[in-house]
């Protein structure tokens, strides 16, 4: 079934909705786990769309968080060279290339040396606006990334549209009052507005008032 929304921004999460990274997320995160005796389903369940402290901080509570931020850095240090098998989710290229004339942001849990990287080996160019790491203080799933890419575009939360893959990232665009389009086979049943496989069968139509997002 064909179905056709109005906008006037789209946002965008990175990992799993624009670039399929889950092998190489999992594979450090799993390592990082390993000597805390962490069972590795919940490691699994809980990184994925949060900033890497925030995720340390839910699955070592107990912990002082300063560890964490210090690990964190570390993690992301390793994360930005270890690219291997990094590609982009289908669609993705023809998606964003769409998008070019329209407004438009990236709003990620990675900071701008993970971003660049990922994009950059998945073949795909940043938007010209992007919200990372070091754009927030709290990361998804509260919605303050989504809401300062709404803001800076100048268009109402409710005007905009963002694809989502995470439960983390779909909780978080929910929350800032817009509609969340889940990308992958998990994302329906994280409570997203409408759902996709990929962005292959997603057309972005420029009109006077915004654009129009079909989906077939």
């Amino acid at each position: 079934m064909t179905m056709t929304l109005h906008a006037r921004a789209v946002l965008l999460d990175m990992d799993g909705t624009l670039v399929d990274s889950t092998a190489v997320v999992e594979r450090l995160w799993l390592e990082w786990a390993k000597p805390h005796g962490i069972d590795p389903d919940v490691v699994l369940r809980t990184v994925h769309g949060r900033q890497g402290h925030q995720s340390m901080a839910l699955l070592l509570p107990e912990r002082d968080p300063a560890i964490n931020l210090v690990e964190n850095q570390e993690m992301l240090a390793r994360e930005s060279a270890d690219v291997d098998g990094v590609v982009e989710i289908a669609g993705a290229a023809a998606f964003l290339a769409a998008l070019s004339p329209v407004p438009h942001a990236i709003v990620t849990s990675a900071n701008v040396a993970l971003m660049t990287a990922r994009m950059q080996a998945a073949g795909l160019t940043v938007p010209a606006l992007a919200i990372t790491a070091e754009s927030v203080t709290d990361s998804k799933p509260h919605p303050e990334g989504f809401l300062a890419a709404a803001a800076q575009l100048g268009v109402d939360p409710a005007d905009c549209i963002v694809f989502e893959d995470s439960e983390a990232g779909v909780q978080a665009g929910l929350a800032a009052g817009m509609r969340v389009i889940g990308v992958g086979a998990h994302a329906a049943a994280f409570g997203a507005t409408h759902a996709v496989d990929d962005l292959t069968r997603v057309i972005v139509k420029a009109d006077a008032d915004g654009l129009r997002l079909t989906i077939g």
